[in-house]
């Protein structure tokens, strides 16, 4: 398996993906620089976390203009695996390869902590390690992770599966209580209708070695490279 991990001005969670591709694939992923308007083929791209250009203007929308996305989405049109994490998943949403939109927390602060997610699909190569139902423990960091769409959009996402994860509480019941950013339907990661492309606001990355405290984030990775292999 080949990968790739897009390296932006203020991304600040490019190396906690590369260390995590390169624990799950026993090889190095490219760091693909974002003026770059092309790179080597691979079977997967990884969009990472942190704050792109500052996060200037709006989160996500500068890095959305920047030269490798066009190529970035070229790519994801035709078929190759694209995930977005964090600041990743608000890239996607603003260069179009992900519906919908990232606001502004409901609390309008910073969160940063653990919370608990329900994988509410496995028919995708990005969750096919987990078993559907699963709740697992993954770290947020974000200002802006309240996901919105409008009612028909959320209805389509609900009924074609597109909702990967879902923020619950420990015991896997969807709350308020448990929702960090405000949310709708507790979203905390999506699908494109083609399920090639996954965006996620929590960081399974910052999970994924006994060293940080817990693997939950492990299954992911590993999961991507038994589908892409």
């Amino acid at each position: 398996m080949k990968a790739c991990v897009i390296v932006f001005p203020g991304s600040n969670c490019d190396r906690d993906l590369q260390v995590a591709l390169r624990r799950a694939m026993g090889s190095e992923p490219a760091m693909v620089w974002h003026g770059d308007a092309t790179f080597d083929d691979v079977d997967l791209i990884a969009v990472p976390g942190g704050f792109s250009y500052g996060d200037y203007l709006r989160a996500g929308a500068m890095a959305a203009k920047s030269p490798v996305m066009r190529e970035v989405v070229r790519r994801a049109n035709k078929g190759v695996p694209v995930i977005g994490l964090c600041n990743g998943f608000q890239i996607l949403t603003e260069s179009g390869l992900l519906p919908g939109a990232l606001m502004r927390n409901a609390n309008l602060k910073y969160v940063c902590k653990d919370v608990h997610l329900k994988v509410e699909t496995t028919d995708t190569p990005f969750t096919r390690g987990y078993d559907k139902g699963a709740i697992i423990r993954i770290p947020v960091a974000h200002h802006d992770g309240n996901y919105f769409a409008d009612d028909d959009l959320l209805d389509d996402l609900e009924s074609r599966n597109q909702v990967a994860f879902r923020y619950t509480d420990a015991d896997g019941q969807v709350t308020s209580a448990a929702n960090p950013n405000g949310s709708q339907h507790n979203i905390a990661g999506i699908l494109n209708r083609q399920r090639n492309v996954l965006g996620m606001m929590p960081h399974p990355e910052r999970l994924a070695d006994p060293a940080l405290g817990g693997t939950d984030g492990t299954p992911l990775f590993r999961g991507m490279v038994e589908a892409f292999a």
